[in-house]
């Protein structure tokens, strides 16, 4: 067990905020509720499973809804926990620990706030080391865990629990049920206890989001070797450098969608473009496929390496595209059914980036 204090927020937000290749909503209010549940309850436990028992039961918590929504509706602060009592109503037991659903901008954050108000453990697994905008592309669903019973609250103390027959009727109903009460509400999903867990989440995803943004912070500071060793944790590698020539974004459906075009810095002719569901999900150089999913497409800006969200892309901005490889546990049969290309709509094959970390 590690306790998480507020000086540890810095490495935990950056990282949090480039895993979550563009989405995983803006960071900045996810880190004051966090900073502000540190000081009112003291430091976040951190727990690796192995130090549960195994049948301790674990809910996973995050924020449902669009980017360009939720960048501007800021959080009651209180929705969050709503939607934990209410699964433990449901469930008709006590829950024993929180868990993000994935690592990526607020929903690394806003388990902490959760955990630190309840006085509950916050497990260092999630599943997807990423953000992805649907709640069936985890882990989870591969490893054949249910993401219900489920609850989702908003800022108004309406709350809703329910079943389902399956992941993808989950995210039906859920993403629906969200655009009913405004787009940006919370979601407490996926009840496990901590011996599946242990089958079936990414362990040790928090502690590597720390890591991420610790390299990135020297990256920032410009401090030599700072990206060999950015690139020698993740595995990734720059894709693209270039200015935003192109920009289509829009909220439909439940979701923050469009494109993005960029203008290689060194020859005019070169373009990327990108396409955005929340997140940046597939890049194309010049007509060829260079990223899909489940692998990350993360952009920064150019001059000071700060990872840029999808709601808050620009047209003229400056930036560097990165390439890295998913977390491992994402290749098992099923990977591409679940959170591959075709799984998004996009009729292209996966492209695997190589190497794994």
């Amino acid at each position: 067990m590690r306790l998480l204090n507020i000086d540890d927020l810095e490495d935990l937000t950056l990282g949090a905020t480039l895993l979550g290749t563009g989405g995983g909503g803006d960071p900045f209010i996810a880190k004051l509720m966090a900073r502000q549940a540190i000081e009112d309850y003291g430091p976040v436990r951190i727990v690796d499973p192995s130090e549960l028992d195994d049948t301790a039961q674990v809910v996973t918590i995050a924020v449902v809804g669009a980017p360009t929504v939720i960048i501007e509706k800021i959080p009651s602060g209180t929705e969050y926990v709503a939607a934990v009592k209410a699964l433990a109503s449901y469930l008709g037991r006590d829950i024993d620990a929180i868990m993000p659903v994935e690592v990526g901008g607020l929903n690394t954050l806003i388990p902490l706030a959760v955990a630190a108000e309840l006085g509950l453990p916050c497990v260092d697994a999630d599943g997807m080391r990423r953000a992805f905008p649907q709640v069936e592309m985890t882990t989870f669903t591969l490893a054949g865990l249910s993401a219900s019973p489920m609850s989702l609250a908003d800022e108004k103390g309406n709350r809703i629990a329910f079943e389902t027959t399956s992941n993808q009727v989950a995210e039906r109903l859920v993403r629906s049920s969200a655009m009913s009460l405004g787009l940006a509400n919370a979601l407490a999903a996926y009840p496990m206890t901590i011996a599946q867990v242990k089958q079936s989440a990414i362990v040790g995803s928090m502690q590597f989001c720390s890591d991420v943004g610790n390299r990135l912070r020297a990256v920032q500071r410009n401090e030599p070797g700072a990206w060999e060793d950015f690139f020698s944790l993740t595995g990734g590698s720059t894709l693209f450098e270039g200015k935003i020539i192109d920009l289509d974004r829009r909220t439909t459906t439940g979701f923050a969608r469009g494109t993005v075009v960029l203008e290689a810095f060194d020859d005019p002719t070169r373009t990327m473009r990108i396409e955005i569901q929340n997140e940046l999900l597939l890049a194309i150089e010049d007509g060829r496929i260079v990223v899909t999913p489940p692998d990350l497409i993360c952009m920064l800006d150019f001059e000071t390496a700060e990872p840029i969200t999808t709601e808050t892309l620009a047209y003229g901005q400056r930036v560097t595209v990165l390439g890295l490889p998913c977390a491992p546990e994402w290749r098992r049969e099923g990977m591409l059914d679940v959170v591959g290309p075709r799984a998004f709509g996009y009729d292209v094959d996966y492209v695997n980036l190589g190497g794994v970390r």
